[in-house]
């Protein structure tokens, strides 16, 4: 069952730039959701993402509901916890939301991602309202995804605040084959897929991709004044190191180095804003097209506590890495600097891009113009089969 509050018109020019200023995001409709609450137990999903700003204020969704008189009886927290402070991947336990006293249940503490059965006894509505990055292996929809699915199965009726996507202009990269499903990939869509999470869950509802092909009894709040060329840059970081926008731009064509050795710079100061490897012998003498060399000690995740050599991306303009968009450049820069072969690549890299062919593309020696040709027409269909669901101007 799909119920769409209505949109405001929105402009007839897709490539207008809206000012970012002016986007509402759905939590701020509270007219249009507050009906739809009164008398319900009501769960929320969120993060310290989930917020509205009112003036010069700031106030979180969990606050401005329970000020309008909503039962809040839980929260679910997805990856990097309710305050988004727990580091990639860090097991986060359930506890007490020290200043309401409503429990925070975790859905990423390493036991189950799913709410229990008794969990889901505690609410008849389910909100979620995070802001996501668009991209495939950014969990935030999955955790979405996961609570879609358990409210299906248990009859709860699912609302969607939703909120703008920094990367909702453009579409790109392999569709996920989805023999390589896993935590950080759960739907066939693109790396960059270019949807909000509203029309992410529409699309999740219409096509059937929820287990048992359920459907679950679904309401989407919209952002107004909102299109998918318009550049809203967040008002706070969404993950620990995820800072600025030049590291959300940056993102797609950079996070694929998590599945091979070369560090992103966790635990420096510039994370997702370089890469690096203590071999990489390429030489440093002059800025290359990719950036200026860098030397650099990650403390964190690959090569902990080794001196690199590497890229500093960290120069570029948010324009520049808009333009980059989903790139194999740095990958294959790396790749060719490094003189690994095939152990360059770790099982989880097809985990993150989602195909079999990237890899073997790249040890046989083809272009990115080459491997790129591969997904174009994929691409081309899944933006027909979204086109349904999205509620934006594209």
């Amino acid at each position: 069952m799909k119920k769409i509050i209505s949109l405001l018109a929105l402009c007839c020019c897709a490539m207008f730039i809206v000012a970012a200023e002016n986007v509402k995001v759905g939590a701020e409709q509270t007219k249009q959701y507050l009906p739809l609450l009164k008398g319900k137990r009501v769960a929320l999903m969120s993060n310290h993402t989930g917020i509205v700003i009112q003036g010069q204020d700031t106030i979180h969704t969990l606050d401005l509901l329970l000020k309008h008189g909503v039962n809040v009886t839980a929260i679910f927290s997805p990856e990097h916890g309710f305050r988004g402070t727990a580091r990639e991947g860090e097991h986060v336990a359930s506890s007490v939301d020290e200043k309401t006293g409503i429990p925070i249940l975790s859905l990423y503490d390493g036991k189950s991602y799913r709410p229990s059965k008794e969990a889901m006894a505690t609410f008849d509505v389910l909100i979620t309202d995070i802001q996501d990055v668009g991209l495939r292996f950014y969990t935030y929809y999955i955790t979405m995804f996961r609570l879609m699915d358990a409210c299906a199965h248990e009859g709860k009726q699912f609302i969607v605040f939703d909120r703008p996507n920094p990367n909702g202009y453009y579409v790109d990269g392999p569709i996920l084959d989805m023999k390589h499903k896993s935590g950080v990939g759960a739907l066939p869509i693109p790396v960059v897929h270019g949807m909000t999470l509203g029309e992410l869950a529409l699309m999740i509802n219409g096509e059937n991709w929820l287990y048992d092909s359920l459907q679950v009894d679904l309401t989407v709040i919209p952002c107004k004044n909102y299109t998918h060329q318009t550049l809203y840059r967040l008002p706070v970081a969404p993950s620990p190191n995820l800072r600025n926008m030049l590291s959300i731009y940056l993102y797609p064509a950079v996070c694929l180095f998590e599945a091979t050795p070369v560090s992103l710079g966790r635990g420096t100061d510039k994370p997702f804003l370089c890469y690096g490897h203590p071999n990489f012998n390429a030489p440093r003498t002059e800025p290359s097209v990719y950036g200026p060399a860098i030397t650099f000690t990650p403390n964190q995740s690959t090569q902990k506590g080794r001196i690199c050599d590497g890229v500093d991306l960290s120069g570029m303009t948010e324009e520049e890495a808009r333009k980059v968009g989903f790139s194999l450049r740095y990958l294959l820069d790396a790749y060719k600097h490094l003189n690994m072969d095939n152990y360059f690549f770790r099982p989880f890299f097809e985990l993150l891009v989602g195909q079999d062919y990237v890899r073997k593309m790249i040890n046989q020696g083809k272009s990115e113009e080459d491997i790129r040709a591969c997904w174009q027409e994929d691409v081309a269909k899944f933006q027909e089969q979204r086109r349904p669901y999205l509620l934006y101007e594209e």
